[in-house]
């Protein structure tokens, strides 16, 4: 699949907004840290989640009418993520003014926690539900986009308790390494499975001839389509290859090291440059049925 750089800004930003909040409500649970924290914290992951939403627009042919992407919302987890993400950044704004106010956030923190975690639900089942991408057909794809977003998320926390409210700095750095350590462990699952996988189809199949050699020549057209654009990432092996192994190291080993080393805003950053490495090759390497008989052009 060719990947969108709207729809990897979208998932990297919302998924770190999501992860820095689950972080500020943990933190108003267990250790009730002042209230400008938890109302800068809410300010950063609203930031990150509309920024987020800007970049997602961009993805649409016609933004004017993103309203009626919600009308499915029966069938279509697209729909049910347009409805979520609005409700959930409603959530985080209001926790952040009742806490801004001094008034009681508890529930409105609960309300939002559970708008996260259906937040990453959705965002993953977009991709989990199609299955004709064996790539991302598995219960593993919701929850490595849940995964690395807390932990990209904690790590966040990390690098804005240090400025804020140090008391908080170490334990939030702690579970960043665990988050990312499991986020690392579950991604590294995901590509032992996907590489084991196998195509179910075959060039005799995508254009119904039934020989036991074909060969294709040509696409049949002069120049490119649709379907050669959108469903292939058009880039050699050799950079694909380059982009996996990029993410593995910043994905979570630099990370953790600038982590144990007190580096935490260079921790967050590098760790999202891997994010973006990350959630492009996911696309990248999506095999769509169609390439088998584009690949000519493709």
């Amino acid at each position: 699949m060719r990947p969108a750089w709207s729809v990897i800004l979208f998932t990297t930003l919302a998924g770190a907004g999501q992860g820095l909040f689950l972080a500020l409500f943990a933190a108003e649970v267990l250790a009730d840290p002042e209230w400008r924290f938890l109302v800068a914290g809410a300010a950063l992951a609203l930031a990150l989640l509309g920024a987020g939403l800007a970049a997602s627009f961009f993805h649409l042919g016609h933004p004017e009418r993103a309203w009626r992407s919600a009308a499915m919302w029966r069938t279509s987890w697209l729909s049910r993520e347009v409805i979520v993400l609005p409700a959930f950044m409603a959530a985080v704004f209001a926790w952040g003014v009742a806490h801004w106010l001094g008034q009681p956030a508890l529930w409105i923190g609960v309300a939002g926690v559970a708008l996260a975690a259906a937040l990453f639900l959705c965002t993953g089942m977009i991709y989990a539900c199609l299955k004709f991408l064996q790539e991302w057909h598995t219960p593993l794809t919701p929850l490595n986009y849940a995964a690395l977003g807390c932990a990209s998320g904690l790590t966040a926390a990390a690098a804005l308790s240090a400025w804020l409210y140090p008391p908080l700095t170490r334990g939030y750095a702690a579970a960043a390494l665990l988050a990312g350590l499991l986020a690392y462990v579950m991604r590294l699952a995901a590509l032992a499975r996907n590489a084991r996988l196998r195509p179910k189809s075959s060039l005799a199949t995508a254009i119904g001839v039934k020989h036991p050699r074909i060969v294709q020549i040509a696409q049949g057209a002069m120049g490119g389509s649709f379907n050669t654009r959108e469903f292939f990432h058009g880039r050699p092996r050799e950079v694909v290859r380059a982009v996996r192994w990029t993410f593995l190291a910043l994905v979570f080993p630099v990370p953790a090291m600038l982590l144990l080393s007190g580096n935490f805003l260079a921790a967050f950053l590098v760790q999202y440059a891997g994010l973006l490495a990350e959630r492009w090759y996911f696309f990248a390497e999506a095999r769509h049925p169609q390439n088998l008989y584009y690949q000519a052009i493709a």
